[in-house]
């Protein structure tokens, strides 16, 4: 449904109306859904959701309005390793306390689809960890290399180390 949805908030004032498009709903569902940790992303419903129209409406989320109550649909990725019934919950909670806070409008029911598992969290994390063993290889080698060269000043300064001048045969040291 790609209407906008009149809403009477208030039927005992004649204050007007409140008109919420769909695409106001579904950026609040993409935004709650995001917030939770463990949700790497919203994804498309296909590899042709994007190509066949350039909808306002964010791609992998669905809302359909009847009156005050909303259903919602929202397919996701989530991180690997972290437990999906429970990010998933938080997900829908999160989903309904934002529409209900923001709107005013009564959530009936959030359908989370996890449609894929992301290891980019995992690769990064991977990617960090390699690049830190590099540094600390590198300050290693650094360390070595500065006390090597430590160890070479103190050896010229030991040959540079001046010693006493022997004495003449007549048994003085050389001075006059």
């Amino acid at each position: 449904m790609s209407e906008n949805m009149t809403i009477d908030m208030e039927k005992d004032q004649d204050n007007g109306q409140i008109t919420y498009a769909n695409e106001v709903i579904s950026t609040i569902v993409s935004v709650a859904t995001t917030e939770v940790d463990g949700i790497s992303g919203i994804v498309g419903a296909g590899p042709i959701s994007g190509i066949i129209g350039k909808s306002k409406t964010p791609r992998g989320v669905r809302v359909d309005m009847d009156g005050q109550d909303v259903n919602v649909d929202v397919s996701v990725t989530v991180d690997y390793g972290m437990p999906i019934q429970k990010v998933g919950r938080n997900a829908q909670e999160n989903v309904r306390k934002s529409i209900e806070s923001m709107t005013g409008l009564h959530v009936e029911k959030v359908d989370l689809h996890v449609v894929g598992v992301s290891f980019e969290k995992e690769n990064q994390e991977m990617q960090l960890s390699q690049q830190a063993a590099l540094t600390s290889a590198e300050e290693e080698e650094e360390h070595a290399a500065a006390e090597t060269e430590a160890e070479d000043a103190q050896e010229v300064t030991v040959e540079l180390v001046e010693t006493p001048e022997e004495p003449d045969e007549d048994g003085q040291d050389g001075q006059e």
